[in-house]
């Protein structure tokens, strides 16, 4: 299948009250990972790309294979840009076929998050690209952008309402105390923000800072409307952890193909646990 946007796959896991994994891709590897646990489990599924991975690998270079692989898909793929703050990037992935994109202003002011999540709509509804925007400041570190905790904040439900109807999203992340990277100790998740925003602005939810969190975690937030689940960090984990594991038990081999296998094996396996946890499988 060619590559959609996620206006119909978030549409619907909303009405359903699933969600769609949304999951950071590295390298070739990881993208077919990811698209052949999706197609083994019937689900849609949504390739993440950090700003920091399309600049290392170049836009061109990462979405031929992209589209390669989703092109032999069975389910939908969505190739989406994962916090961006950099609007040149984010013009230089519409341009490359990029069929989503997240403009990440929540580090500035209120009216100048607005001002530049609109100009990015503004942008990407002539392409038919879908846009996801933030509001409130998320904690941890995500592709070299560190949030401390004493700088982080969550979304005012009220701001957001004015936010969605001025800027009209297509996915909304507002701060509702998860954190991305590893959890130190025990997340305190504002239900009652994400349930505020998810029922007043009829928005799909991207729930960030996903990995660590615990099943019934997961569970609550989708029921409350997170229809995009992003894991990021637990897949750089699989992709070392796959690599130098293997290696380890097989010191005396140097055969790259194998231990590439094996890394493979390692995404695969965290991906499509994610994606029957999230619900989304058989939902293709």
């Amino acid at each position: 299948m060619a590559l959609e946007n996620m206006r119909a796959m978030l549409a619907k896991a909303l009405a359903g009250r699933y969600g769609v994994g949304a999951f950071n891709v590295l390298d070739y590897n990881s993208t077919k990972a990811v698209i052949q646990a999706a197609e083994e489990l019937d689900a849609p599924v949504i390739l993440q790309t950090s700003a920091k991975t399309v600049t290392f690998w170049g836009s061109r270079t990462l979405v031929s294979w992209v589209r390669e692989l989703a092109g032999r898909a069975r389910v939908p793929v969505a190739l989406h840009l994962d916090h961006c703050k950099d609007l040149s990037l984010i013009q230089e992935c519409l341009e490359a076929g990029w069929t989503s994109v997240m403009i990440d202003a929540s580090a500035r002011p209120f009216e100048e998050n607005l001002a530049l999540s609109r100009q990015v709509v503004a942008l990407a509804r002539p392409r038919d690209v879908t846009v996801e925007a933030e509001l409130g400041a998320i904690v941890g570190v995500e592709d070299d952008l560190h949030v401390k905790e004493q700088d982080s904040h969550l979304a005012d439900p009220r701001q957001a309402v004015e936010f969605c109807a001025q800027v009209r999203p297509d996915c909304f992340a507002p701060a509702i105390g998860t954190a991305h990277g590893i959890y130190k100790g025990e997340p305190k998740i504002a239900y009652h923000i994400l349930e505020e925003v998810a029922n007043r602005t009829r928005v799909p939810i991207a729930l960030h800072g996903g990995t660590g969190l615990s099943d019934e975690v997961f569970g609550r937030c989708i029921a409350l409307g997170c229809a995009k689940v992003n894991i990021s960090t637990q897949i750089k984990y699989a992709f070392i952890d796959g690599f130098v594991g293997y290696h380890n038990t097989h010191n005396t081999q140097y055969d790259p193909l194998k231990v590439l296998q094996a890394q493979f094996d390692e995404m695969k396996k965290g991906i499509a646990g994610n994606i029957k946890l999230f619900g989304g499988a058989g939902k293709a």
